[in-house]
């Protein structure tokens, strides 16, 4: 049984609890509920991705701390991300809509802030969306980069380095793939988002064995468990400090699973199978990541090689062993760059994902009328999919990346709001619900009864502590190349939601809009 149950005559007519509430929330249903618990945590583990993350940033593990930071740290960034995931989805349980966290802080806050709430919620998840997409489909174009420099001949081999223009021209292509994907049906979606999160657990699966069993040279477990690299030629040698900077590879790839969120108006039950998407797609991620971490970290054995922007991959880590693994043993690396491609269908699957989650959380908000156009990015095609908002994010997206043009320095500025931004919006209706809602917030099938409360606050309080965490300086001396521009990227996404609010917004803009009767 999908739901409550309704008799017309002899007739059992079956009611979706997730539609159900959806109506009581005051929202009809405009997108096709086809979604099942299944497709609904594909989409949030597929973002997740951890062989996204883990190869993205595994320059940054093995240069902050090496092995220790990684191999603990992973379940460090997990444990807590777990209390994140746990408050997000009592809330998802009792407000299954799309708009997820900027709605839920509306309703948390309360009639006088709702507005306010909604508004910096909503634009700081967006935005955090948006940079989401641009780094994962952006670190997709640069693996593409490097499989192309290893597949003729390497770094030192005369292979071909693509430019910083084909390496954005290879990054619009993605996108636009990804758009025209997502402009399908949501029964071809969830199809593809099934397809992606097998795609994850069986790569993982086999490149956590197959790069140890093949690298002629192996870590011993003395060094995967107890090397902590401190030469790491940024002048920082504090050991709790390197430890902190060397969380973010382990924080920036645990996170997105507020996608099971924002596809609950598609979901079945949702009130139900989103809480439950988003708390599996964490658990699950945190499991095979550290069996992937290991199964690569135990290939390792020279970090500065690794590190060395002269090796074969050109400074790209994970590419390096993978490559090293197959040449050192058959004296060709051709199987080290099928492994890459494995990793990089992954890192595809995510970015389609990514889009997928932006699209629906576009069209909520542009529901609402928070977005210029509103009435534009929310309409939906005779398949019920949101098509303007699908393409909008994926040209957004577009644009961040144009940042790396400049400077990678400006584009790194501009995704670190991947990573802060999005979990300040995860921790504003968490706070909300500690704090404004704790005595009247009524629980949806899923909740944590009386230890919600305690689960909130260690949730907003890891937030507030990884926000100054990844704030801090990461090489010194601090100059204009070397600062980290986190605190500025965030800062001013803060500042330009303030200012929109006080000079505009906050005379027209009243926060979740009804539209049952409309």
């Amino acid at each position: 049984m999908s739901g409550t149950e309704e008799r017309n005559g002899s007739t059992i007519i079956e009611v979706d609890s997730g539609g159900a509430r959806l109506h009581e929330l005051g929202y009809k249903q405009e997108l096709k509920r086809d979604l099942s618990v299944l497709s609904n945590f594909a989409f949030s583990f597929s973002i997740i991705s951890v062989l996204t993350g883990i190869t993205t940033l595994y320059n940054t593990g093995l240069r902050y701390g090496g092995t220790v930071t990684m191999t603990y740290g992973w379940f460090v960034a997990g444990f807590f991300t777990m209390f994140v995931g746990l408050s997000m989805a009592e809330i998802c349980s009792s407000y299954p809509t799309s708009g997820g966290l900027y709605y839920w802080s509306a309703r948390l806050s309360g009639k006088e802030w709702a507005p306010f709430a909604s508004w910096i919620t909503g634009w700081f998840n967006i935005v955090g969306q948006w940079a989401v997409t641009t780094s994962v489909d952006f670190s997709l174009a640069q693996l593409l980069q490097v499989i192309i420099l290893l597949s003729t001949g390497g770094n030192n081999g005369g292979g071909y380095s693509a430019s910083k223009y084909v390496v954005i021209a290879f990054h619009g292509g993605i996108l636009f793939v990804h758009a025209i994907i997502n402009s399908l049906p949501i029964s071809w979606l969830s199809l593809f988002g099934q397809l992606a999160a097998a795609w994850n657990v069986l790569g993982v699966f086999v490149l956590m064995i197959l790069i140890p069993t093949v690298a002629t040279e192996r870590a011993s477990a003395k060094f995967v468990f107890t090397h902590f690299n401190t030469e790491n030629g940024v002048g920082i040698h504090n050991k709790f400090y390197i430890f902190v900077l060397g969380l973010l590879m382990s924080q920036y790839t645990v996170t997105g699973y507020d996608a099971s969120a924002h596809m609950t108006e598609e979901t079945k039950n949702a009130d139900k199978n989103g809480p439950k998407g988003i708390i599996s797609s964490i658990g699950i991620s945190i499991i095979v990541g550290w069996g992937y971490l290991l199964g690569i970290t135990f290939a390792v054995t020279n970090i500065p090689h690794l590190l060395d922007p002269d090796n074969d991959a050109g400074g790209y880590a994970i590419a390096e062993v993978f490559y090293l693994a197959f040449k050192n043993r058959y004296g060709s690396g051709v199987g080290g760059i099928v492994c890459l491609g494995i990793v990089a269908i992954a890192i595809f699957f995510c970015g389609m994902s990514c889009v997928t989650s932006n699209s629906r959380m576009v069209y909520a908000f542009s529901r609402d009328g928070a977005m210029p156009l509103s009435s534009f990015w929310h309409k939906v095609n005779k398949q019920e999919v949101p098509i303007n908002a699908v393409w909008l994010s994926a040209f957004i997206a577009f644009c961040m990346a144009l940042t790396s043009l400049e400077s990678l320095v400006a584009f790194q500025a501009m995704v670190s709001i991947a990573t802060i931004g999005l979990y300040i919006s995860y921790a504003l209706p968490i706070f909300f619900r500690v704090t404004l809602a704790r005595n009247r917030f009524v629980p949806g099938p899923f909740n944590l009864g009386r230890y919600g409360a305690f689960v909130g606050w260690v949730a907003v309080l890891w937030v507030a502590t990884i926000t100054v965490f990844f704030s801090l300086p990461v090489q010194y001396p601090i100059t204009k190349d070397t600062l980290n521009y986190t605190p500025v990227a965030v800062g001013g996404l803060f500042v330009l939601t303030i200012s929109s609010w006080l000079l505009s917004a906050r005379y027209w803009f009243k926060g979740p809009i009804t539209n049952i009767n409309s």
